[in-house]
């Protein structure tokens, strides 16, 4: 029952906010995506450099994670490495990166809670860690269109079973809005419209058509 009188104009505690979470990478690497047949790979790196600069712009947090980099998987996708020069890449063996424990500190280190997590390939690399982080009692989203499986199938079940388990599906724009909510908050404005119109498609060319003829301020 709702009661009127406790009602205000407050955001739900279940947000994501940049001070609340953290966002994890997982193989964003060559060999991983040459196996990804659940949708198109183009659209998944431009999701994941979304993604990334979301992350830059809101200053939350990032773990970025490989696996067998050096000798199967490759190295991690250079779009992502340049919106984050000098980060350290966990490389790991295992396929579930909760089970490395250099992963692991990384995240604990980030002192976040609710996890946003995105990776190649989501039956995998997406879905073991998700298991694990939510049985240690984290929250966690998973970003579902900078995420890919080997099949349709096989991501659209992934996506399914880590639900099931209690994560959130997510798409990286809703994270970007999520994290900024209100156009008035205008020390990351600029920023975010960036974003919007390097990495948002159609809704990017939208917000460029706008401020050509309504003005700078227009916003998404």
């Amino acid at each position: 029952m709702v009661n009127i009188s406790d009602v205000t104009a407050a955001p739900s505690p279940d947000l994501l906010t940049p001070d609340n979470c953290a966002v994890l990478f997982v193989d964003h690497q060559p060999q991983m995506f040459f196996g990804t047949g659940s949708g198109d790979r183009t659209a998944i790196i431009n999701s994941t450099v979304g993604l990334a600069k979301t992350a830059k712009v809101f200053d939350v947090p990032v773990v970025l994670s490989t696996v067998a980099a050096e000798s199967f998987s490759g190295p991690i996708m250079p779009q992502l490495a340049e919106v984050f020069p000098g980060q350290e890449i966990i490389d790991r063996s295992t396929m579930n990166a909760w089970e490395d424990a250099a992963f692991v500190e990384a995240v604990k280190a980030t002192g976040r809670k609710k996890l946003v997590i995105a990776g190649l390939w989501t039956e995998v690399c997406v879905v073991l860690p998700t298991l694990s982080a939510l049985a240690q009692g984290y929250e966690v989203y998973v970003v579902t269109d900078a995420s890919g499986g080997v099949s349709p199938q096989a991501h659209e079940y992934a996506i399914q079973r880590t639900v099931q388990a209690g994560a959130i599906p997510v798409t990286w724009v809703q994270v970007l809005l999520e994290l900024q909510r209100d156009w008035a908050r205008t020390e990351t404005y600029g920023a975010v419209t960036q974003v919007v119109k390097e990495n948002g498609g159609a809704y990017g060319l939208g917000l460029v058509y706008a401020q050509a003829f309504i003005g700078a301020h227009a916003a998404g």
